[in-house]
């Protein structure tokens, strides 16, 4: 495992330098390029997703804000915090889950990315001990890979799917294993 985190810190890094160099090589031509900065916008974007989810006994509500920086037009990295909420009304069960995340995206063209995430989330469970109920937390990190389509909304607004998978699959993890994370969201400024 150590094997492959090294080799994703490598091939992260290379696609930074390798961002830079093109960007240094370029010319400056009239020709219309949705690469190229405009030095009247910010390199800053935010957005996040939402969810919401409800069926007979079960509740879940999350709140997925993220910010992120171009470091070139095409390469950006950022952030994002988590919150969600559940219940089962059937177990009376009900749990606060957090964490955050550190993301990487690479723009191929204008409208689809290849992304990466590295994903640290605390659960809570239920548990039955000596015939006890009681709750455990642990903490799950989950490496996300894979890609995305935005598309622009309006001037500086972009609505967004991707598809995500977890490639630690980490025994903890309340997901199925190879499971995909597909999102929708929106992004200002992305």
């Amino acid at each position: 495992m150590k094997k492959f985190f090294v080799l994703f810190f490598v091939l992260i890094s290379v696609t930074t330098i390798y961002c830079f160099n093109i960007e240094s090589e370029q010319n400056n031509s009239a020709i219309y390029n949705p690469f190229e900065p405009n030095p009247q916008k910010s390199k800053w974007y935010y957005g996040g997703n939402f969810g919401f989810n409800f069926w007979n006994d079960y509740f879940y509500l999350g709140v997925y804000p993220l910010v992120g920086y171009k470091v070139t037009p095409k390469f950006s990295v950022g952030g994002k915090l988590g919150y969600a909420f559940y219940s089962i009304n059937s177990t009376d069960f009900s749990s606060h889950n957090y964490g955050g995340s550190l993301f990487t995206r690479y723009r191929i063209v204008p409208q689809f990315y290849l992304h990466g995430e590295f994903v640290y989330f605390s659960y809570e469970r239920q548990t039955i001990t000596n015939l006890q109920l009681g709750t455990e937390r642990f903490w799950v990190p989950f490496l996300l890979l894979g890609g995305g389509f935005s598309q622009m909304a309006s001037p500086n607004v972009w609505v967004f799917v991707e598809v995500l998978f977890d490639v630690i699959q980490d025994s903890n993890s309340p997901y199925e294993d190879w499971d995909p994370f597909v999102s929708f969201g929106v992004g200002v400024g992305f």
